[in-house]
């Protein structure tokens, strides 16, 4: 009688069976698929408070019953960033489960109503482009714009658009030329002064924009906090909005890589760098953000610091209590190397007059 367990014998099993894969490969994907993810999400008011205070996100309108009400929420709401990250946590194991490098996000944007705790999520993804890499044929660029409903309404929650390198089954010929090497700039153009505003209400972010127009200057500034990334945001978090990818739990797979260890989801490395920023800010509604790019990996051990640079402030906004401020946020670690960008539009709020 054969023994299974046996070392020997279980080693050569495993290298007979077929492994059953999961995820899709490039050529799975079509332009104009709709696919309609099979995993739901209930927000939960735990989940919520478990993404928050481990990116430290700490807007007290999140948090008490009292400052949500000031905002105009019958109750603390679920955070726009945890609500992103488990809109895009649930795409995984169709989308990008087999790997690749995360190219980007853009237009990601939000209803103009909260969305409280009890919430059911139900996400849907469009192919909207397919191309060949001319540089890795080993992998090809897949677009798809992802919407996150309200299971009960249809009410779209959360939609965005996110490019992904994906692997293909079979790599193919290609130029090899790949995408232009950007020349190197020995002195950069950088203005002669930098300027922080006085405060984080939204007549401080405008009054530093026009000191800034009438020198040559820029408004920007880092923001004191770090986080140090640890088992639970590198694989805690990632679980809680079922991001299954093999990259933030297998630490098998992954000593080979370049990294050596499991790294961090994106959305907690931006969530913890936008918590920074709004520590400095008076914070009234996220709008939504663009041109999101992830530049390097995040791992365990290394930590997250934020860099802000405000590009326009409007005295426009959805109350009259707050105004809107469009911002360039870009996350760095430890070694001063960026690690995350993106420009997010928000409303902040007004002085009391």
């Amino acid at each position: 009688m054969t023994d299974w367990t046996d070392p020997d014998t279980f080693a050569q099993a495993l290298e007979r069976v077929e492994t059953k894969e999961k995820g899709n490969c490039f050529e799975d994907f079509e332009e104009g698929d709709l696919i309609e993810h099979d995993p739901g999400l209930t927000l939960t008011e735990w989940g919520n408070e478990s993404w928050m205070s481990q990116t430290l996100n700490h807007d007290p309108a999140y948090w008490r019953t009292d400052a949500a009400a000031e905002r105009g929420f019958d109750e603390p709401p679920i955070h726009p960033d945890y609500l992103t990250a488990a809109t895009l946590g649930i795409t995984v194991e169709d989308l990008s489960e087999k790997g690749g490098y995360f190219l980007g996000r853009t237009d990601v944007r939000f209803p103009g109503t909260p969305v409280y705790a009890g919430t059911e999520l139900h996400v849907e993804s469009e192919v909207v482009n397919c191309a060949t890499s001319s540089s890795r044929p080993e992998y090809g660029i897949v677009s798809w714009r992802t919407r996150g409903r309200d299971a009960e309404t249809g009410e779209v929650l959360c939609s965005y658009e996110r490019t992904n390198m994906i692997p293909r089954r079979e790599p193919v010929a290609t130029d090899g030329s790949g995408a232009a090497a950007a020349e190197e700039d020995d002195d950069p153009e950088l203005p002669e002064e930098f300027i922080a505003p006085e405060g984080g209400y939204y007549e401080d972010f405008a009054e530093a924009l026009e000191t800034a127009d009438n020198e040559n200057a820029a408004v920007a500034y880092r923001h004191e906090r770090g986080r140090t990334q640890d088992d639970v945001t590198v694989a805690s978090l990632p679980l809680a909005t079922l991001n299954t990818a093999k990259q933030h739990h297998n630490v098998d797979v992954m000593s080979d890589s370049p990294s050596g260890d499991i790294v961090t989801y994106g959305d907690v490395t931006r969530s913890t760098a936008l918590g920074h920023a709004r520590s400095d800010e008076q914070t009234w509604r996220e709008v939504g953000f663009d041109d999101e790019s992830f530049h390097t990996f995040v791992a365990v051990g290394d930590t997250v610091y934020a860099f802000t640079r405000v590009l326009e402030a409007e005295d426009d906004a959805s109350s009259d209590d707050a105004g809107t401020v469009t911002f360039e946020h870009i996350a760095f670690n430890q070694d001063d190397e960026p690690v995350y960008s993106g420009t997010r539009t928000a409303e902040i709020r007004k002085r009391s007059n």
